[in-house]
């Protein structure tokens, strides 16, 4: 019997399973008394925004150029100033020879603009972005005094790691943002960003520990017969080898940091998640908005645990 025909009546409960849960989920949907609006999503993603057009003086309509879509209004005033206002064609408000006063409407010109669930979203990566980086470069020093032979390093690394992992990450936002931010005069970016890296660089300052103390005491001995100082052998032998072996908690641990960005919201900053209680406020499309936004946080991270599933890959052919 090959592999695949084993298979199969496993693929075949699967399917089942899935085919189970989909349909309990369905019965569930049918007996909530709710109206679903699923049409007012797409809006929050891009809109086409309308501003309007004025004229800049008292004057009179010279010309008119109709040029399908949009329209080119030709404005002189009193003076002989020229201006040209560029409008969309269903918009216009004015024909030519007429007179017209400063502020007059014209017309308005149609652009599409991100929507606040897109807004949201940039706000959440740069920031998760921002404090990865920061995180890594924290967790990586952390990671090396925990493992250092001065006891001062090693005691303040650990007192670090344990107040941190010991804390909700709620509390030391609120700490970042209301007490060092206000002593400091940081903003609420600044504050949240801080927050989400000391709280990401505790974990990462164990995951590299653990990764370093992995590799055999040979690895640093035969570095150092080689006549490598400390520092070297932990960079061109130690740490590359460690490397690869924490990639998937280390990916692991930036992926949670993404979910964990949404605290931010508690302080005024306008991620994903306050964008999104921001639009339920005014639409009451409760249940579409929260679905849509744990698909676009399921998206990223999904993305980006196939880039690190990628990079397994590459180092794993390496070898």
């Amino acid at each position: 019997m090959t592999v695949t025909q084993q298979l199969w009546p496993w693929k075949l409960l699967l399917a089942v399973i899935l085919i189970g849960m989909a349909a309990g989920i369905w019965g569930a949907v049918n007996r909530i008394d709710y109206t679903w609006r699923w049409n007012r999503v797409p809006q929050y993603f891009f809109y086409q925004d309308e501003d309007l057009q004025q004229i800049p003086f008292d004057g009179q309509v010279t010309s008119i150029a109709d040029a399908g879509k949009s329209t080119t209004v030709t404005l002189t005033s009193e003076s002989g100033e020229v201006v040209q206002v560029k409008v969309a064609s269903d918009t216009l408000r004015v024909s030519e020879g007429e007179e017209l006063f400063e502020d007059d409407t014209v017309g308005f010109t149609r652009q599409w603009r991100l929507g606040p669930l897109m807004t949201g979203l940039w706000t959440t990566l740069w920031l998760s972005a921002g404090a990865s980086v920061f995180a890594m470069i924290l967790g990586l020093l952390t990671g090396l005094a925990r493992i250092s032979s001065n006891f001062t390093l090693r005691g303040l690394a650990a007192i670090y790691v344990e107040f941190i992992r010991g804390t909700p990450l709620l509390v030391q936002i609120f700490i970042a943002y209301f007490f060092i931010g206000t002593v400091f005069d940081l903003s609420r970016n600044v504050a949240g960003m801080g927050a989400l890296a000391i709280f990401a660089g505790a974990y990462v300052a164990e995951i590299v520990r653990a990764g370093i103390q992995s590799i055999s005491k040979g690895q640093m001995e035969a570095a150092r017969s080689l006549g490598m100082n400390l520092i070297q052998a932990m960079v061109y032998i130690i740490l590359p080898q460690a490397f690869k072996r924490i990639l998937p908690p280390l990916a692991g641990q930036f992926i949670s940091l993404i979910k964990d960005s949404s605290l931010v919201s508690v302080i005024a900053i306008t991620d994903l998640t306050k964008s999104g209680r921001e639009i339920i406020t005014s639409t009451f499309a409760t249940f579409e908005i929260w679905l849509t936004i744990a698909a676009m946080y399921l998206i990223v991270t999904s993305i980006m645990s196939q880039v690190v599933f990628y990079m397994e890959r590459r180092r794993a052919v390496s070898d």
